[in-house]
């Protein structure tokens, strides 16, 4: 399928979706919003992709909204944006495969809403992040403030949102918001490195283990428990387990594609 906004790439079992509009950042518009929920879904749909992995041409990963087609926004019009917004950053969270933000510069905004929405978040060196929102006089439209104060904490949220600031990738590591910093130069080599080894799991053991982390955020200890002993069952069931000991046992890689799940 034909995007206009993005560049989609395979890499072996890595599907790596780029957004591009460096001459405006990657800054987020209505467009935008539309065909990234309508990549991941494909990527998702994709028998041969594994892992997703999203990242920005240019200089920026996505440097926020679309400032200059938000700007003459009616309160109803930016209703709606927001939820546009929110309702393709939750189909990334849905996405039943692991899914990498390969933050390679500016994540301001929108864009570290959008990076939030991933399972993990890769940043060059050289990256920036922040909600810098309140200096324009508006706040997070896409979800950004609740998927913040879980990712860092209160106390840190609340700095983030309420200054404005900007941090540097390894003060976002410090504070949890990033998983690991790569150096610029290889940057994005390391992150297919680590992708790989992600994409090399078991599909439906990945697939189940993103579905009981969201139990356990949304429902807390004792419904998790109750579904993690029903996808434990599920995995045996599957063969994929059986595939997975079996190759240990033997010594070799897993061949999960002779699994018939």
């Amino acid at each position: 399928m034909a995007y206009e906004t993005l560049l989609i790439e395979k890499d072996g079992n890595l599907g790596i979706i780029k957004i591009n509009r460096p001459k405006a950042m990657n800054a987020l518009s209505t467009q935008v919003l539309n065909e990234i929920r309508r990549a991941f879904l494909d990527m998702e749909d994709d028998p041969d992709v594994a892992c997703i992995v999203l990242t920005g041409e240019g200089k920026a990963f996505v440097a926020g909204a679309d400032i200059a087609e938000m700007k003459d926004y009616s309160g109803e019009q930016a209703r709606i944006f927001s939820e546009n917004g929110q309702d393709a950053f939750r189909t990334i969270e849905r996405i039943g495969k692991p899914t990498i933000a390969a933050v390679n510069g500016f994540a301001l905004g929108g864009g570290l809403e959008l990076a939030m929405a991933c399972d993990m978040r890769f940043a060059s060196e050289k990256a920036k992040l922040g909600q810098p929102e309140v200096t324009l006089g508006v706040i997070p439209g896409f979800n950004g403030t609740a998927r913040l104060r879980r990712l860092v904490g209160e106390g840190n949220a609340r700095m983030l949102l309420f200054t404005g600031e900007m941090i540097k990738a390894q003060d976002a590591l410090r504070m949890g918001l990033v998983q690991i910093v790569f150096p610029e130069e290889s940057f994005m080599e390391d992150v297919k490195e680590k992708a790989k080894l992600i994409a090399s799991r078991g599909p439906l053991a990945l697939r189940l283990m993103k579905k009981l982390m969201s139990v356990n955020a949304e429902l807390g200890m004792e419904a998790s428990a109750t579904f993690e002993a029903m996808a434990f069952g599920s995995c045996f069931a599957s063969g994929e387990t059986k595939e997975g000991m079996t190759a240990f046992l033997d010594k070799r890689p897993p061949d999960w594609k002779s699994v018939r799940l």
